[in-house]
């Protein structure tokens, strides 16, 4: 599976996704800041799974149609910074898709995460993401999960990533920094949060018109995972 996560930047980069999905033979595309009002059923090549309609840049998640069937989408409102509660910028922070891999007959869980801004404390942010993963496991029992997007977490990730740990959970970070716009804030900040994949690569790649650029995940369901999700 080939997962590719870009926070668009309020929808500048929205004219880069086709030409992504298809250079990177994408599986799965999952956006942050996109305007989801009025967005295409299709990219690429991949078919609209579901969007946030409470945001006012929201999260979508695309997947490819003749190698899964997308069984249910679901948003989440998570704990919200002064930020979200004055400007209103993101209403649902999480967007999890259950899949089913029709040639594996197994399925999997992919979604689209995006934490409150720097603004807030990072507190804040690891409960959003302990939140999100919980939801994300009442999506069906068992299943491999991978959450990708964008994390506002640029320092302390060390410390991040023995709390993910204690969850169940693993957090890859991608090969290069992912955030380029402020001097004193660049470094990584869209990275993956999984259980039951095989993390093969995540690869930064090149910057569009965002000031995020975005990544490819390469994974793959364990073995033992994938076959208690199988039906």
């Amino acid at each position: 599976m080939r997962v590719i996560s870009y926070n668009l930047r309020k929808h500048r980069a929205a004219g880069e996704l086709t030409d992504l999905v298809e250079k990177h033979g994408a599986d799965v595309l999952c956006l942050q800041e996109a305007v989801t009002a009025g967005i295409p059923d299709q990219i690429g090549g991949l078919q609209l799974a579901g969007a946030t309609h409470r945001n006012r840049l929201g999260l979508a998640v695309y997947y490819r149609a003749n190698t899964y069937r997308a069984l249910e989408a679901r948003a989440m409102s998570l704990k919200k910074s002064l930020h979200d509660r004055v400007l209103k910028p993101a209403e649902e922070r999480m967007l999890g898709v259950r899949l089913r891999d029709i040639d594996n007959n197994r399925e999997v869980i992919v979604a689209s995460f995006h934490a409150a801004p720097l603004t807030a404390l990072n507190s804040l942010r690891r409960h959003q993401i302990k939140t999100a993963l919980t939801e994300l496991a009442d999506l069906g029992e068992g299943l491999p999960i991978l959450m990708v997007g964008d994390y506002n977490y640029p320092v302390f990730k060390e410390s991040l990533g023995q709390k993910v740990r204690a969850q169940g959970y693993e957090l890859t970070l991608s090969d290069a920094r992912t955030y380029t716009r402020y001097k004193f804030f660049r470094g990584h900040y869209d990275f993956a949060t999984s259980v039951g994949f095989d993390i093969e690569r995540v690869k930064t790649l090149p910057q569009g018109l965002s000031d995020h650029l975005p990544i490819l995940v390469t994974a793959e369901p364990s073995v033992m995972r994938a076959t208690k999700g199988a039906a």
